[in-house]
């Protein structure tokens, strides 16, 4: 049976507080936190290619014995505007500098960097084949980039409102077969595959391939147990094509951290072992 790691998502950008991370506090009560309740790693999302205070991050994680299991790359969006696919020349090339430097930051930690929100869009001003021109080119830079890091980039395909570039898991797969490295694998988030896969662990098992990372998150975003998704079946399937990843929480604090932290743990128990 493979041996998953239960992870939980911890939030160093107080500006963005009530999005959707677990744990908010200090980096240390937070990496604290997460080993009390039993967890195996930490998905960090944070302003830039830094955590707390100079080597805080790495003792912490002695200390415990936690992995560092992926950092975000969305506060190059959110808090910069930077996106892969933006109109700009000059914006996009700040994108790629920005996922570098997280990828290295992660890479230290032997943690990959996620590609979420920072893939942008196609529209008004960007047609869909320039923009996927340009996010497959950013890939193939970055993903052999975090090649020569010794980590893998994970591209996250998102739900329809967040962006029109790929929603399915199995169309963003086709994405990643045509490129020529071997440095990028996929993210499956549960509550974005509940919103446009006709059947996730289809979807899944079709895709296992790619895997590099799963979202545990419910159909509400909120901590799985408090929404409509078929947990089960999934956790089967990941179980069945030897999945050793990191199944990390990246759902709202609800109704607070410390009660979504440990719902999530318990979830996690009860599908995993």
């Amino acid at each position: 049976m493979s041996r998953m790691k239960s992870c939980i998502t911890i939030s160093l950008v107080p500006s963005l507080k009530g999005g959707p991370w677990i744990l908010w506090d200090s980096l240390e009560k937070s990496v604290k936190e997460s080993a009390r309740l039993g967890f195996d790693a930490i998905e960090l999302f944070t302003d830039g290619p830094q955590a707390g205070e100079k080597n805080e991050l790495r003792n912490l994680l002695n200390e415990t014995g936690l992995a560092l299991g992926a950092v975000g790359t969305g506060a190059g969006k959110v808090l910069n505007g930077l996106t892969l696919t933006h109109p700009d020349q000059n914006i996009r090339a700040k994108a790629i500098s920005f996922v570098r430097e997280m990828i290295d930051f992660g890479a230290q930690f032997n943690a990959p960097a996620i590609i979420g929100s920072m893939q942008g869009s196609y529209g008004e001003n960007i047609s869909k084949q320039d923009a996927l021109n340009y996010l497959t080119d950013a890939l193939e830079e970055l993903g052999d980039h975090a090649n020569t890091q010794g980590v893998s980039l994970i591209y996250e395909p998102l739900n329809r409102y967040e962006t029109n570039l790929f929603n399915l898991y199995l169309d963003a797969c086709e994405l990643i077969d045509q490129l020529s490295t071997n440095g990028v694998s996929l993210l499956a988030d549960l509550f974005h595959m509940n919103i446009e896969e006709d059947n996730i662990s289809d979807s899944l098992q079709k895709g296992a391939r790619h895997l590099g990372h799963v979202h545990f998150a419910d159909s509400n975003r909120k901590p799985v147990g408090n929404g409509h998704t078929n947990i089960a079946p999934i956790a089967r399937t990941l179980q069945e094509i030897g999945y050793d990843g990191c199944v990390s929480a990246e759902a709202f604090a609800w109704p607070d951290p410390l009660t979504a932290a440990k719902t999530t743990i318990d979830s996690y128990r009860k599908f995993f072992s």
